[in-house]
């Protein structure tokens, strides 16, 4: 085997090793350096909770903004995720009614079990609620059961005190779980009321799982549209307080009910400045959920 060996040349020592090329050191930072915050964008962040001017690390976010988004993020889930404890309704004051959904992954996945009465709650409105009444309120955890808990009920009661101040003669306060805001069609046809509002939880967005939106509909009744209604979002604390929001609401009804229309018909021009918003928004602090 050693003959052999060498007689193939295995035996002969191996070549030299080449030369390396010279190699240059890393650079002393890869990514280009964070960029001051502009003056504008810390302005103008200074009005709003959503992400202004946050800058980036070379092509991506920095690290104190992604832990930032995904905080806000978790926010979102755990509220659509929550759910309206049973006895909710019937501890503050409400009529409680349910819809046609059995679960709650039910409700997340049938939008339309969520727009219509149980038969027994239909039966309970029927029986346990005031009829030809001027409007009727409605709260609902819809999205945010966080937010229904948090505000349904402050919201509720400052928009009956300011249709009372109105002359608006207000409904059985009602509350829905598993609700969906075409549900206000049904209960304001079996209420006959001349308007029907639904308060209830919005789908949460980023760091704001606690808002209310309220949707408003002239002459309730099963097959209206989105096309005749008029709602207002963002009913918080970091957004419209519910105190100021209950007085738009109740313009809002009160126009409905003399310009006999809602939604894409209804002239919001003759409500002036109650409806018309509040101008610039005053400088607000965003949340921080995490630290770096």
């Amino acid at each position: 085997m050693t003959a052999l060996r060498e007689a193939i040349g295995s035996a002969d020592p191996l070549p030299a090793a080449p030369p390396l090329p010279v190699i240059p050191p890393p650079p002393a930072r890869v990514y280009t350096p964070r960029p001051e915050r502009s003056a504008f964008a810390a302005q103008a962040a200074r009005h709003t909770t959503a992400l202004l001017g946050i800058g980036h690390v070379g092509t991506r976010y920095a690290t104190d903004v992604v832990l930032q988004f995904q905080a806000e993020l978790a926010v979102a889930h755990a509220a659509v995720g929550a759910e309206l404890p049973e006895r909710w309704a019937e501890d503050n004051g409400f009529v409680a009614v349910a819809t046609r959904v059995t679960s709650h992954r039910e409700f997340l996945l049938r939008p339309d079990l969520g727009r219509r009465l149980s038969d027994e709650s239909l039966a309970t409105v029927r029986a346990r609620c005031a009829r030809g009444i001027d409007v009727q309120l409605i709260v609902a955890d819809g999205l945010s059961a966080v937010a229904c808990a948090q505000t349904g009920k402050q919201l509720h009661d400052a928009v009956a005190r300011a249709c009372s101040a109105r002359g608006l003669r207000v409904g059985t306060p009602v509350a829905a779980r598993f609700a969906r805001v075409w549900l206000e069609d049904e209960i304001g046809q079996e209420t006959r009321a001349k308007v029907a509002m639904i308060l209830l939880g919005e789908r949460p967005g980023l760091g704001t799982g606690d808002g209310l939106s309220a949707y408003v509909v002239h002459e309730p009744r099963v097959g209206k549209t989105d096309g005749d209604r008029n709602m207002i979002s963002n009913i918080h604390a970091r957004g419209t307080p519910p105190d100021e929001a209950a007085v738009r609401l109740a313009a809002l009804a009160a126009a409905m009910i003399e310009q006999r229309t809602s939604g894409v018909t209804l002239d919001l021009g003759q409500l002036g400045e109650v409806a018309g918003g509040r101008g610039y928004r005053a400088p607000q602090v965003r949340q921080r959920l995490v630290g770096t």
